[in-house]
């Protein structure tokens, strides 16, 4: 039900407060746990193209959330937009499945979905200033998540980059399984010694469709994974404008080549977080007036270089060069920097557009046992200890203790490591 009153305010800003503090991979589940006392769901969904690792974040029913497709969401966000503000208890197809839901969209364009939404029966004035509330809370939500993955941490990075390379594969073994069963379905039914030139031409026409379709899905996932050079480059000049604005600082830029390759979404974001980052830790010298800003693209690289005309004292010490230089790593990257005293600094920063390849080790090979199986699919999935526990009815510590037992055998350093190397 969705209660004639809010919660106390105190718990309302500890579960904000715990979902803006949560990871990417941990915010759905927070959400919806701090959404459970005002409106009960039976699955939270959150689509948002700032993310593009994970454009879906889910939490609740496994049956709903392992199903639900991009192209679903695209719907319902499609339907939301064209009705502004909260929609409540509209039917929706959603994890192969007409449901009631009620949506949300964010000033960044992010969808908000809760599936099977318990609405009362005549609703009065009070509660529906509840529900522009939640819209409130949401849009704060949402541009954290921006926020977040401008910042491109690494274990976001880490996360996004494996998920990217699972997905592209599935898309193109997909592609071209049904591509080729299409194909040679058209030619059958184009075949001059078929009969009944009705049926013919129905089946030949919904085997093209079919082919449409298909190839919309494919372009649409790329669209989410990938960014044309030029367009990334111009959100960078965007994301510095402010900085030249409102300050003596000359910010000069090199533009990449406009045909050059798209860029990976991951990578996309994580090089403007670099730049700013790097640009920011320029000035932070004395007497910097300029900056160069310079991308180009080698058909495998994304290759930055950032040069300013100051003291020339930057070096590998400072600790905002020191987080650059982790966010680069995260991308099997490689970062230098170069400091002429007189002359100034630079900063020369190559990415790999294509994540690694080395095959993840197999689950028996790790040595796992069938607990620790369960165990490394709810990480993966980012569930945290309190809700392993209570899916698999252990003891909080007993999760952890697994948890624990997982990270040494696997070899990783965090959870959002180990959650990587699951997928």
């Amino acid at each position: 039900m969705i209660r004639s009153s809010w919660p106390d305010s105190t718990d309302i800003l500890d579960g904000l407060h715990r979902v803006l503090s949560s990871s990417l991979l941990e915010t759905a589940g927070e959400l919806s746990a701090m959404l459970a006392p005002i409106v009960e769901h039976s699955a939270l969904v959150i689509f948002t193209e700032d993310c593009t690792g994970r454009p879906r974040k889910t939490a609740g029913d496994r049956a709903i959330i392992d199903r639900v497709t991009i192209a679903e969401l695209d719907v319902i966000r499609d339907a939301a937009t064209a009705h502004p503000g909260p929609r409540w208890n509209v039917p929706a197809t959603i994890g192969d499945a007409e449901r009631p839901v009620a949506t949300w969209t964010s000033p960044t364009g992010a969808l908000l979905v809760l599936t099977d939404p318990a609405v009362p029966d005549g609703a009065t004035a009070g509660e529906t200033d509840l529900l522009a509330s939640v819209g409130s809370l949401w849009h704060l939500v949402a541009l954290d998540i921006r926020h977040q993955v401008g910042a491109a941490a690494p274990d976001y990075l880490l996360d996004s980059r494996a998920v990217s390379r699972e997905r592209a594969r599935t898309i193109a073994e997909l592609t071209d399984a049904h591509s080729i069963t299409l194909e040679s379905l058209l030619a059958i039914l184009r075949s001059r010694d078929a009969s009944d030139a009705k049926a013919r031409q129905a089946a030949t026409e919904l085997a093209a469709n079919a082919m449409v379709q298909l190839r919309a899905v494919s372009d649409r996932y790329l669209s989410l994974s990938e960014e044309p050079v030029a367009r990334a480059f111009e959100r960078l000049r965007d994301d510095l404008r402010p900085l030249a604005r409102f300050s003596d600082l000359d910010v000069q830029f090199v533009e990449p080549p406009t045909d050059g390759r798209a860029l990976p979404g991951e990578v996309a974001h994580a090089a403007r977080a670099i730049v700013r980052g790097a640009v920011l830790a320029l000035v932070e010298q004395s007497s910097v007036s300029r900056v160069r800003v310079q991308w180009d693209c080698d058909g495998s690289n994304l290759l930055i270089g950032i040069r300013d005309d100051g003291p020339g004292d930057l070096s590998t010490d400072v600790t905002s060069v020191k987080q650059l230089a982790a966010r680069v790593t995260a991308l099997d990257g490689t970062m230098a920097v170069e400091a002429t005293p007189g002359w100034g600094s630079e900063v020369a920063v190559a990415i790999p557009l294509d994540a690694p390849t080395a095959p993840l080790a197999l689950a028996s090979e790790w040595g796992l046992s069938a607990r620790e199986r369960e165990v490394l699919a709810l990480v993966a999935s980012g569930a945290r200890n309190r809700t392993i526990a209570e899916t698999l009815s252990i003891s909080e510590n007993t999760a952890k203790f697994h948890v624990s037992n997982l990270l040494r055998k696997v070899g990783a350093t965090s959870r959002s490591e180990l959650a990587a190397l699951a997928h």
